[in-house]
């Protein structure tokens, strides 16, 4: 496994990549979390439920599927999945996973950014595009109408895991 490490003082994380990262829940393990929720699109689901429900467990931890494109990185979107959370009682000690492209990474930490003034989430993205660039540096942002990318912010994941076989 290679482990880049981003510096930027107290928001700094990791980037693990590796062929098969998430045959193992050590990773998860390491996030001691009282609830988690993937976010992903239906397209990456059908494609890896099995890994992905791998990443949850029981009653505490729940999966968000969203349509795919990018005409979904929007405002209902985003407030969909804040409902999630909200219906589910998120905290601040909860995860947030992004479990898919540029759209769901992008989607998923402009909503852990804003809920409750910020919670923690992780990036696995599923694309060789997200994978170099949108998964890391932190930009999340939705679309507006008007433009593309209108509405974001920048915030940094906990942590980017790269899974090769994932490609």
């Amino acid at each position: 496994m290679k482990t880049l490490t981003v510096d930027l003082a107290d928001r700094s994380y990791d980037i693990e990549i590796d062929k098969n990262l998430l045959a193992t829940k050590r990773f998860v393990e390491e996030f001691p979390y009282t609830q988690r929720l993937v976010l992903t699109n239906n397209t990456i689901y059908a494609l890896h439920s099995d890994r992905i429900l791998s990443l949850v467990e029981g009653n505490r931890d729940h999966v968000v599927i969203i349509e795919d494109g990018e005409q979904y990185k929007n405002l209902t979107s985003f407030a969909q999945v804040h409902t999630r959370l909200l219906e589910l009682e998120f905290n601040r000690r909860s995860l947030l996973i992004a479990f898919g492209g540029g759209v769901i990474g992008d989607l998923a930490g402009f909503v852990a950014s804003t809920y409750q003034r910020g919670i923690d989430f992780i990036q696995i993205p599923t694309t060789l595009l997200a994978q170099v660039d949108s998964s890391v540096g932190g930009k999340t942002a939705v679309n507006h109408p008007l433009g593309k990318n209108m509405i974001g912010t920048f915030y940094q994941p906990k942590r980017v895991l790269i899974d090769l076989s994932l490609l």
